[in-house]
């Protein structure tokens, strides 16, 4: 009796494992796998879209870039810093001129309210002192 439900197994199993039940498990497969692969090709990940996606925008910011600095003006620019170096260069010697200048004047303002109250020695020394000291700058200015 053993023997015998040992056939039956074996044929019920054999049935199973038959030519065509083992070609219908290939093809489903094979129809599972393509299945698999066209949504691959046909639907992206997301992973793959983001790539796509990080190269595109990496080369419209690179294109923006390479647009921005051909729009600078260059020679403009180094125009214009020339141009503040000699206005910055004027303005010292202006300023220096404007000190000396006023000094000048506030000197020759003293004097002549000196004058008023003063003798005619002390003004003439006061004239020698002040044509010195004039001459002096005059030196100095031309030693620069």
């Amino acid at each position: 009796m053993e023997k015998l439900q040992q056939q039956q197994y074996w044929r019920a199993g054999r049935s199973l494992l038959s030519y065509k039940n083992a070609t219908i498990v290939v093809c489903l497969l094979n129809i599972i796998s393509a299945i698999i692969l066209l949504q691959g090709f046909l639907f992206p990940s997301p992973s793959t879209r983001l790539a796509s996606y990080n190269k595109a925008l990496f080369r419209h910011i690179k294109e923006s870039e390479e647009i921005r600095r051909s729009m600078v003006p260059v020679d403009l620019i180094r125009r214009v810093r020339e141009i503040g170096k000699d206005v910055s260069i004027e303005t010292e010697l202006v300023k220096q001129r404007d000190v000396k200048q006023t000094a000048a004047e506030d000197l020759i303002s003293r004097l002549n309210n000196f004058r008023s109250y003063s003798d005619v020695g002390n003004v003439k020394a006061l004239e020698e002192w002040r044509k010195r000291k004039m001459e002096r700058a005059k030196q100095r200015s031309i030693e620069r």
